[in-house]
């Protein structure tokens, strides 16, 4: 009898300390902190609407783009420092907005698209608002590129590439506002994608994707093993548009509908839910995680002024999404930056947030993840609007 009790004890003890070293790696898994180094690229910018990551000369190291003011350019990822070359100036009267790189054809080399004569408040005449243009790449691509003008909608705003076949690929181009739109009313956003022709400096060809929304900002591209996807955000909230059989399909699925959001970003939680972070309302005080799942919406942060960028990627190595969020106009703290989010439970009810680094401004107005120096994690790279600079975070996770 009391062999069988002790039994009991010592199965029992195992079980404690069993419990006891779960709760210990629990505890570790979502405790990690993040440990970033500023590196300054750029500390002469006009304003930074916009970047993208790509290889540009096919040395397989990602180098970065940048859509600033006037310019178009690129930063030659040389291992210790960046070389700066301009691909194209002045393509319109007024300003650049955005960019969009990807390599499309195979050839370990970025293709080119940007957004420009970014002139929001004039939403009637679209030879004075909007324009997109496809930069066709140089022998050497340090050299100016060629601008092919396509045509456009009104207000430009943001842009990707997309892959919606197995050899195609689409540039999605979305607008901020519809043609005659006053305050955020009329006619809806006319969100195109634009199919490249073999020889682009001929006519391109257009599909419309949406046209329901209004107000919208940016949005995200997935590309699932039965359908392309994009989720828009808008006034109306994040609606999700796929690509199926030949076309974009409208459909009546949303993420955080009736909440306005401007950034909109995926992300896999530790227990494999799918979530989308958006900065709420557009240019909002607000970081917001919804669950593709059931009507979960969790508040991260109020203390965002002109929150403008999030991105989601699993930094720490936890085998799950954090996210990186910043913001462009000094809070009630009197500070800018950018915020990263850790789930810290299997299903985000609870995170935790760690300022990546506050002995350097940046008054974030775009934001990317990459692996910029091939060593297994993520970097982020930023461009700051008020604070006219590019920097990256380089990500001192020991793997």
């Amino acid at each position: 009898m009391y062999g069988s009790q002790f039994q009991q004890l010592d199965t029992m003890k195992k079980t404690l300390q069993f419990s006891a070293l779960l709760s210990l790696f629990s505890m570790t898994l979502f405790s990690q902190q993040p440990s970033f180094k500023v590196d300054v690229v750029d500390n002469q910018i006009n304003i930074g609407y916009g970047l993208a990551i790509g290889d540009v000369d096919g040395d397989k190291r990602l180098d970065i783009l940048l859509a600033d003011q006037k310019d178009i350019v690129w930063y030659k990822n040389e291992g210790n420092s960046w070389r700066k070359y301009v691909m194209a100036s002045n393509l319109t009267p007024k300003d650049n907005v955005c960019i969009a790189a990807r390599d499309i054809d195979g050839d370990g080399r970025v293709e080119v698209a940007v957004g420009a004569m970014w002139n929001p408040a004039e939403t009637r005449d679209l030879s004075q608002s909007g324009a997109v243009f496809y930069l066709v790449r140089p022998k050497d691509p340090t050299q100016r590129w060629e601008a092919v003008r396509l045509p456009h909608e009104i207000t430009t705003h943001r842009m990707r590439w997309a892959k919606v076949e197995k050899n195609k690929y689409q540039l999605i181009v979305v607008p901020l506002h519809g043609l005659g739109n006053v305050n955020g009313e009329g006619k809806g956003v006319k969100v195109l994608a634009y199919n490249i022709p073999k020889d682009p400096r001929k006519p391109w060809t257009t599909q419309l994707v949406d046209s329901t929304l209004h107000l919208t900002h940016n949005f995200e591209v997935w590309e699932d093993a039965d359908a392309t996807k994009i989720i828009i955000g808008s006034k109306e909230g994040g609606k999700i548009v796929a690509y199926q059989k030949g076309q974009w399909q409208t459909t009546d699925s949303w993420l955080g509908k009736g909440y306005g959001v401007g950034e909109v970003r995926r992300g896999v939680l530790p227990n494999k839910d799918t979530f989308v972070a958006t900065i709420e309302p557009m240019h909002g005080n607000k970081v917001v995680v919804f669950k593709t799942n059931g009507d979960f919406r969790k508040v991260l942060s109020e203390k965002f002024n002109q929150g403008h960028a999030v991105v989601t990627g699993d930094f720490l190595g936890l085998g799950y999404a954090q996210i990186a969020a910043g913001w462009r106009n000094p809070n009630a703290d009197k500070k800018v930056g950018i915020r990263l989010f850790v789930p810290q439970d299997p299903t985000g009810e609870t995170w935790q947030e760690h300022p990546l680094d506050e002995r350097i401004m940046m008054a974030c107005e775009d934001l990317l993840a990459a692996d910029l120096d091939n060593d297994g994690d993520l970097d982020l790279i930023a461009a700051g609007r008020a604070t006219l600079n590019v920097l990256v975070y380089w990500n001192l996770r020991i793997p």
